[in-house]
């Protein structure tokens, strides 16, 4: 592959690339719709990722290439820079500005971008891109920024550049991700813990629903103002910032003060979910992945029932997890509404898995879903091996 990616800057650029950078994907294990209500989450790094190749040029200028798409640009090093349209070079031209605007000097680059992460997918492409144009930003002009900060910074220009609402969850996972390693995040003091995460015998399946996410932002800030209703509502008697302040035994003895079942419904999801981290947590440090799979169902029935942000195509994935005796354990992973599903699937019949997950789903959908197998990778870094074509 990444003799390929040489050869490919090779024949857009002319020169060979200077450096190779590389940013992960990443799916949430457990811990859904935690990060705006002040919990635990435990993400974790995926082999699928965002490839970038670099190499210097005397012509002030950067320019944007990717192998995915077709629109390319180029912009002068000392303009500043804003948002102009959809188009994926949104992501580093908004991280080339925040460097801009924070006074770092930079020269003009050659930039070639790749990614093998299902687009759309919900397994984090945009942090990707934006994670690995900031590391390596910071490394070629030694910016001075730790992870940390480029963590904050990606997801300033989440917010801020592109115009889009996400927590920090994301590019956290890919900045600080590490092989065989959850990471149990704290989305409130961004205090996490890297859980030894080794699957064995077991692969991360991530089954792709192909399905349309169009409900999935109206529906979040509709889960997102009844977390608020609920929270309101417990603080009448309980002193608590968020929801996730609290334990399952506390918010049953205060539930009653929610007074709309839906709503009640909802703090339930989160509070539960949140007490399930901390047993996941436990369970993968005890390399217990069959106790680890039990509260993956759990958090999906939870997702299904009480948050109500499943749906068919992702409950027909789990639906048929469950009579599979090779799989330890499946939920949704993400906002909902379409995206991904994940699965602990053994190793040696994920082909099995792939191809039987594909037919149920199709027969009942009415469309196929796509299969992916990957192992619990690294964080944001350089590739070393340079390999000159």
């Amino acid at each position: 592959m990444k003799a390929d990616l040489q050869k490919q800057f090779f024949e857009q650029y002319g020169k060979h690339a200077d450096e190779t950078f590389f940013s992960p994907g990443r799916v949430n294990l457990i811990g859904e719709h935690i990060d705006y209500n002040g919990g635990l989450v435990m993400p974790c790094a995926i082999t699928f990722g965002t490839y970038l190749l670099v190499a210097f040029n005397n012509d002030h200028v950067f320019r944007f290439k990717s192998l995915n798409f077709k629109e390319e640009t180029e912009v002068s090093v000392n303009a500043e820079h804003r948002k102009t349209g959809e188009t994926w070079y949104n992501y580093p031209l908004g991280v080339i500005n925040y460097f801009q605007q924070s006074g770092k000097e930079l020269r003009g680059l050659e930039l070639l971008f790749f990614g093998d992460i299902p687009i759309g997918s919900g397994l984090s492409s945009s942090a990707s891109i934006e994670v690995v144009t900031a590391f390596a930003l910071n490394e070629l002009f030694s910016a001075g920024y730790n992870k940390l900060e480029l963590v904050k910074l990606a997801q300033s220009v989440e917010n801020k550049f592109i115009g889009v609402s996400c927590g920090i969850m994301d590019q956290f996972a890919v900045a600080f991700g590490e092989k065989d390693k959850a990471l149990k995040l704290d989305c409130n003091t961004l205090a996490y813990e890297a859980v030894d995460s080794n699957l064995g015998d077991y692969v991360l399946a991530i089954i792709n629903t192909n399905k349309p996410r169009k409900l999935a932002e109206s529906k979040y800030n509709e889960r997102v103002q009844e977390c608020q209703t609920a929270l309101t509502a417990l603080q009448q008697e309980l002193n608590i910032t968020y929801l996730c302040d609290i334990n399952s035994d506390t918010f049953n003895q205060h539930k009653h003060l929610i007074t709309d079942p839906t709503v009640q419904k909802r703090a339930q999801h989160v509070v539960e979910e949140n007490d399930r981290v901390k047993k996941a947590a436990e369970a993968l440090n005890n390399n217990d992945l069959n106790g680890f799979g039990k509260l993956m169902y759990a958090s999906h029935d939870s997702l299904r029932d009480l948050y109500e942000v499943s749906g068919t195509e992702l409950d027909t994935v789990v639906e048929y997890a469950k009579t599979n005796p090779d799989v330890a354990g499946a939920r949704m992973t993400g906002a909902g509404f379409g995206g991904c599903a994940i699965a602990l699937v053994k190793g040696d019949a994920f082909k099995r898995f792939s191809g039987d997950v594909i037919a149920y789903y199709t027969e009942k959908i009415g469309y196929a879903p796509s299969v992916y197998s990957s192992l619990i990778g690294d964080g944001v870094g350089v590739l070393k091996e340079q390999v000159k074509s």
